[in-house]
């Protein structure tokens, strides 16, 4: 720590990391590029964070003699996904600096404070209402109207916890089988296209951008991102200042991912705020190997109190993610010119789990 309580870590000090999964993996290897070790804390032992770091603490998020210990072995703390508990953040800042701050999880853990956030800021997003009961559900629909998306207002991911509500369908019905007590309904998007924007923000304020990404789908999964996102260069400009409006008003330290709609209208493209993702994104994942310095380099940078910098894109990118079966195919793309193949060391292939990951890098053409 420094005068000023801002972090500033240096070679050979150690980054504590919140979560197993490959998201931790890719920052505990930036973490190592830049001279700095890590420690990964996760419940599940099979984690594949666990296999590039030399210590890691296997305990429940609850368990807080494990908590402080692992506090005591680090510098700094941050977290690989955003369903952290809040007591566990809670302990953990007690005794170490963790970053991004948890009062941001206050925000993003719940999608109807999200929006609610959002909204306050004067940025646009999908018609929305609070639902915590069947008889709310129906009215909520009367304001919104159907088609609409029902979501959990906490823990879903990837497709996981909402339900697409349709003319026809029984909100008694609906409401049971979501299983919650507490979901927001918003209006369903005519997107032309989904965008996302990956921001760092330093301890000292400062906001550095990677270019829009264009995001596809499937079955609710991120399957394809494309950098750049084929939108107009004014578009792509609006995207990065709702992107660091956003990351300012939260005081945000480290790297965020910023997803969004592209809507048509008679008077051309706007947009609207999807979700705000408080960590390393998917969507990002293209800059490892396609950009200079990676999404997660760069929050490495922001959580170490490092300046940021300013990252290159090496040509036309294109992300494919490897999803369930996808993985027994890996071989196929080894001897593609311009592919990276990214291995998450994940144990069998199961639907819908993200295995890896392949970047394509298509330099640019020289002018003749």
């Amino acid at each position: 720590m420094t005068s000023s309580g801002r972090v500033t870590l240096k070679p050979g000090d150690t980054i504590g990391i919140l979560g197993g999964g490959q998201l931790g993996r890719m920052l505990a290897l930036a973490a190592a590029r830049l001279g700095l070790k890590a420690q990964v804390f996760s419940p599940d032992p099979d984690s594949p964070a666990f296999d590039v770091v030399q210590n890691a603490t296997c305990a429940e998020y609850a368990d807080v003699e494990a908590l402080e210990l692992f506090a005591s072995d680090v510098a700094v703390i941050t977290y690989e996904f955003e369903n952290i508990p809040s007591s566990t953040a809670m302990i953990l800042s007690a005794r170490r600096p963790v970053l991004p701050d948890p009062k941001v999880l206050e925000t993003v853990q719940d999608r109807f404070a999200e929006k609610n956030f959002v909204s306050k800021l004067g940025i646009a997003t999908a018609r929305y209402a609070d639902v915590s009961s069947a008889q709310e559900l129906k009215t909520a629909i009367g304001q919104i109207g159907l088609p609409a998306v029902l979501k959990t207002r906490r823990f879903g991911y990837d497709g996981k916890g909402q339900v697409v509500v349709r003319e026809g369908d029984d909100p008694e019905t609906v409401w049971a089988d979501l299983e919650t007590r507490s979901a927001i309904l918003e209006a369903f998007v005519p997107f032309e296209r989904e965008i996302s924007v990956v921001a760092a923000r330093s301890a000292s304020g400062e906001v550095v951008c990677y270019d829009v990404t264009e995001n596809e789908h499937r079955d609710h999964i991120l399957k394809y991102s494309y950098a750049p996102a084929r939108i107009s260069d004014e578009l792509a400009a609006q995207a990065r200042v709702i992107a660091e409006k956003i990351a300012t008003a939260l005081n945000y330290v480290g790297v965020l991912a910023v997803e969004l709609f592209v809507v048509p209208g008679k008077d051309g493209p706007s947009l609207l705020v999807n979700e705000i993702a408080p960590r390393v994104h998917n969507s990002g994942h293209w800059t490892l190997d396609g950009a200079s310095v990676s999404q997660f380099e760069q929050h490495i940078r922001a959580i170490a109190g490092w300046p940021l910098a300013h990252p290159v894109r090496h040509g036309d990118v294109t992300m494919t993610n490897l999803i369930g079966d996808d993985i027994l195919d890996y071989g196929k793309w080894l001897g593609v010119p311009g592919a990276t193949v990214h291995l998450y060391g994940k144990g069998a292939p199961r639907p819908g789990r993200k295995m890896g990951h392949v970047t394509e890098v298509k330099a640019p053409q020289k002018q003749k």
